[in-house]
């Protein structure tokens, strides 16, 4: 049976309207193979159409921040851009991607609709000058050693360049080692700067190479820290990587919710924002 497609634009519009709808940014945190991805996003379809979610697909084609030269690190940029263009093409969902590098962030713009600075590199300006000139809406996560009032300097760099379609996340912040603290005031301080501020709940939930080798995570508090950050309603978009079998994933096993709970996280966070307080 075919799928009746998400329309991408409707979805990209939304994103970027402050409209009071929440949307969700949700997929796996690496490509680890395009059967793992197509069966998540499947899924994700699901959830979107069912509950009538405006969801943005995510999964990263490399991950260059890892706790030991062990991790996996991905499929590399033209494969993993190659598998996220199919779900784009067969489910409708836009599609974000993290970018390391300012060649990256060109090659990235061609099959990407949102381009992610990932939180230790959101103070690299070429980086973010590179993303911005895509066209494409960006996406500057909060370093765990920033806070939220130099997100303004980070946007500034994105309109320097002439891209004023910008989203700011909340991450964490840095809490003694191996360890993050969600601040709910920093949601307040990033939306004075006018742009959609989206929460990462999944990693605001990871220890960072708390476990050696490896990351730990708090996933089991995910949907309760996402329903609090919905009540204080000032966040626009809820982000949570989100996988068939987290224990199995290869990279950030330890933070990552499963799709029952992406679902129920979903349905909660909807019901939430809808009260006007």
């Amino acid at each position: 049976m075919k799928l009746k497609k998400i329309d991408t634009d409707k979805v990209l519009k939304r994103v970027t309207a402050q409209s009071g709808k929440l949307f969700y940014i949700m997929g796996p945190c690496v490509i680890e193979s395009e059967d793992t991805v197509m069966e998540i996003a499947e899924r994700l379809y699901k959830i979107a159409t069912e509950l009538k979610a405006d969801v943005v697909f995510k999964s990263s084609y490399t991950k260059a921040n890892r706790s030991s030269i062990e991790s996996f690190t991905g499929p590399g940029i033209v494969k993993g851009l190659k598998i996220l263009k199919r779900v784009r093409t067969e489910f409708g969902f836009p599609i974000l991607t993290d970018v390391h590098t300012p060649a990256e962030a060109e090659v990235a713009g061609m099959t990407a609709d949102i381009i992610q600075i990932p939180a230790f590199l959101c103070r690299q300006t070429d980086l973010i000058l590179a993303a911005a000139k895509t066209g494409k809406i960006i996406n500057i996560k909060k370093g765990q050693f920033a806070s939220a009032q130099e997100m303004k300097l980070a946007a500034a760099k994105s309109v320097a360049a002439g891209n004023v379609r910008i989203l700011l996340t909340e991450r964490g912040t840095t809490f003694g080692y191996n360890n993050l603290v969600v601040d709910f005031r920093n949601f307040m301080e990033m939306k004075k700067t006018g742009y959609p501020v989206i929460y990462d709940v999944t990693h605001s939930l990871q220890r960072p190479a708390a476990e050696g080798n490896t990351s730990g995570g708090q996933p089991e508090y995910a949907i309760a820290m996402a329903c609090a950050a919905a009540a204080t309603g000032s966040i626009d978009g809820i982000f949570a990587e989100t996988h068939t079998d987290p224990s199995l994933a290869m990279s950030d096993s330890k933070s990552m919710i499963d799709l029952d709970q992406a679902e129920e996280l979903v349905n909660k966070t909807k019901k939430i924002n809808r009260i006007k307080f």
